[in-house]
């Protein structure tokens, strides 16, 4: 799948492992190495149906404010959010990565 990073410090992070963005500064190692992991698994998925067969990633299409939004599970406690979009023929292989969201919060 096409992965691009709407923020230059999920870039950043996912690329060195750590970032001087506020927002992400202070993730744990935990966090981190599994946000590593799950990008990953975007980057070889072929289309977002793969994303359905790894069950640690809890894929689901967002609902209400967040409406159109896609997330994955990093950690029982955090989320990558992104946005899909299709190619040409429908298929969907492109995600554009948006945020580290701490769930509940």
């Amino acid at each position: 799948m096409n992965v691009t990073f709407e923020d230059k410090a999920l870039e950043e992070l996912f690329l060195t492992g750590k970032t001087t963005a506020r927002k992400y500064c202070r993730l744990p190692m935990n966090v981190v190495k599994r946000y590593v992991k799950v990008v990953n698994y975007i980057k070889a998925a072929s289309r977002i149906e793969d994303l359905f067969t790894v069950g640690s990633l809890h894929y689901e299409k967002k609902s209400g404010t967040l409406k159109g939004v896609d997330a994955v599970w990093i950690t029982a406690q955090y989320r990558l959010l992104f946005h899909s979009t299709p190619n040409e023929d429908g298929i969907i292989v492109n995600a554009l990565l948006e945020e580290i969201s701490k769930h509940y919060e």
